[in-house]
């Protein structure tokens, strides 16, 4: 079996500034992805504890245990939380990642969708889309992408369809801790 790899997750705005850092996080070996996943080259990245640092240089300590789906293609990102009331999505809006030497980078577009572990779904941060469109002018084909994203997202969220299992989630998760002890190498 290949071993979890650290990787930093970087999300920027339009403008090109940094949004938020994930400073620790393991990619999911592609020997360990679920068949599913394996299609569609997903990049799944777990963390626990994982210090963030704000665009203003703020830091935290992400407080529960995180599994996030990146998908090549696609306008959306999906962190499933792993909280003691179950799984809540946390969906981003976003562009398609990019990969490289161990940093994971996207832009941040605003718009997330949260599905809550009770199946509920809500659709947050439109006003701070509206703002950021009129700050950062962005194009046309960029709102596009944008709807064509929150569309796309919503459909699997309403389906059920991958990345959308709480089983997968745990699995993942449980799957890294098996591999590391339980500690973060």
């Amino acid at each position: 079996m290949e071993r979890y790899e650290q990787c930093i997750i970087k999300s920027f705005k339009h403008n090109g500034h940094l949004h938020r850092l994930w400073q620790q996080n393991w990619l999911v070996p592609n020997d360990a992805l679920i068949e599913d996943h394996q299609k569609e080259s997903m990049i799944v990245l777990i963390n626990r504890q994982t210090p963030i640092q704000e665009s203003d240089g703020k830091q935290w300590i992400s407080r529960v245990p995180a599994v996030s789906y990146f998908i090549p293609g696609q306008w959306f990102n999906v962190v499933a939380l792993l909280e003691g009331s179950g799984v809540r999505y946390y969906c981003n809006i976003a562009s398609p990642p990019y990969l490289q030497g161990g940093v994971l980078t996207y832009i941040d577009y605003d718009l997330d969708v949260i599905r809550t572990a009770d199946g509920n779904r809500y659709i947050v941060d439109q006003d701070e889309y509206e703002q950021h469109k009129r700050l950062y002018h962005y194009p046309q084909s960029v709102q596009s992408k944008v709807y064509e994203g929150l569309n796309a997202l919503l459909d699997r969220v309403e389906r059920g369809a991958a990345p959308f299992s709480d089983d997968a989630a745990f699995a993942y998760y449980e799957g890294w801790l098996e591999s590391t002890g339980g500690s973060e190498e």
